[in-house]
C-alpha cells in the first residue's frame, strides 16, 4: 500500500464526480495544494469553515474535501486578514490541500439528491435539470415515486433521518395532502419551480426557500391542483447525508488503487442557525 499524490487523488475524485458535470457558474476542483504532495488522510465536510479547517488540522488531514467551494465568488485579495485569505493562508501553512465537489456531486448519479430520495425509499425516475452532454440520469435535482403517503409523513421521515437543526423541517401547503411523486434538490432549489411543476411532483423538498419564491409558488399551485406542496429543510443537514456515501466511494476507490489513505467525515455542524425561539406558547 502506498500514499498517492494530490494529483492522483484529484484524478480519482474527478472519476467519481467529474468536474465537467458542474454547472457553469460553479467553482469546483482544486483550490489549494501542491499536486506533487503526498496524501495520507482526507477529511470530508459540507462547508470549508474555520471550525472545519481546525478539525482538518486536529486530525492531521492532508486534504480537505468539501461540498461547498472555498472561493465560489471572486475575491481581489487573499491577504491573511481577510476571511477567505485567512482560510487559504491557514490551509497553506498547515500543508492541507482543499478541493470542492459541488454541483458535480449534486448532478452525479448517486449524488446529493439521490441521498435524499434514499431516505424516502423512492424510486428515481429522472432529473429536474439534466446536465448537457452527460449520461442519462446526470443532472441537478431528482424526481421519484414513493408508496402512497402524505406531505406530513414525508416531512416526518426527513426529520427522523436528518441531523437535528434549529430550523427543523417546514411545510408550505397541506400537510395531509396525498403524495406519490416527489421532487428533491439538495441545497438551494428555488430556481427550479418550473421544472418541478413540469415533473408532476406533488411535493418539492429543498432548502433555503425564500419568502417571495415560496409564496408565489403556492399561489401558482392554488390556481391549479394545489401542487407542489413544499418542504424546506436545512441546507447543511440535507447535504451532510451525502458525506458518508462519498467517503465509502472514496475508500473503495482508494483500496482498489492500492493506496493507504485514511478517510474521515467531519463531526462539526456547520448549519448557520443555532437556536429557535418558539412562539407557540406566548401570551398575546
Amino acid at each position: 500500500m502506498t500514499s498517492p499524490t494530490l494529483a492522483q487523488v484529484r484524478a480519482l475524485i474527478d472519476d467519481l464526480w467529474p468536474e465537467s458535470y458542474a454547472v457553469s457558474w460553479d467553482s469546483v476542483g482544486l483550490t489549494v495544494g501542491d499536486p506533487t504532495a503526498p496524501i495520507s488522510s482526507i477529511l470530508l465536510a459540507v462547508d470549508p469553515m474555520d471550525t472545519v479547517i481546525a478539525e482538518a488540522e486536529e486530525t492531521s488531514a492532508d486534504l480537505l474535501l468539501t461540498h461547498h467551494p472555498l472561493l465560489l465568488r471572486g475575491v481581489t485579495t487573499i491577504a491573511a486578514d481577510t476571511l477567505k485569505g485567512g482560510q487559504v493562508t491557514r490551509l497553506v501553512r498547515a500543508g492541507i490541500a482543499h478541493l470542492a465537489a459541488h454541483t458535480n456531486a449534486d448532478s452525479q448519479l448517486g449524488g446529493v439528491s439521490d441521498a435524499l430520495l434514499d431516505v424516502l425509499d423512492a424510486r428515481v425516475e429522472g432529473t429536474l435539470y439534466p446536465t448537457p452532454g452527460a449520461p442519462e440520469g446526470v443532472g441537478v435535482g431528482r424526481v421519484g415515486t414513493v408508496e402512497p403517503t402524505t406531505v406530513r409523513q414525508i416531512a416526518q421521515r426527513l426529520a427522523d433521518a436528518l441531523p437535528a437543526t434549529a430550523t427543523g423541517v417546514r411545510i408550505a401547503g397541506d400537510p395531509d395532502a396525498p403524495v406519490e411523486r416527489v421532487a428533491v434538490c439538495g441545497g438551494s432549489g428555488d430556481s427550479l419551480f418550473d421544472e418541478v411543476r413540469a415533473s408532476g411532483a406533488q411535493v418539492y423538498i429543498t432548502s433555503d426557500l425564500r419568502h417571495h419564491p415560496a409564496t408565489e409558488a403556492r399561489d401558482t399551485a392554488h390556481r391549479g391542483d394545489g401542487t407542489p406542496h413544499l418542504i424546506d429543510i436545512s441546507h447543511w443537514a440535507a447535504e451532510s447525508l451525502w458525506l458518508d456515501r462519498a467517503a465509502d466511494q472514496l475508500r473503495a476507490s482508494a483500496e482498489h488503487s492500492g493506496w493507504d489513505v485514511t478517510i474521515r467525515v467531519s463531526t462539526r455542524c456547520t448549519d448557520a442557525w443555532t437556536l429557535r425561539i418558539g412562539q407557540e406558547d406566548r401570551d398575546d
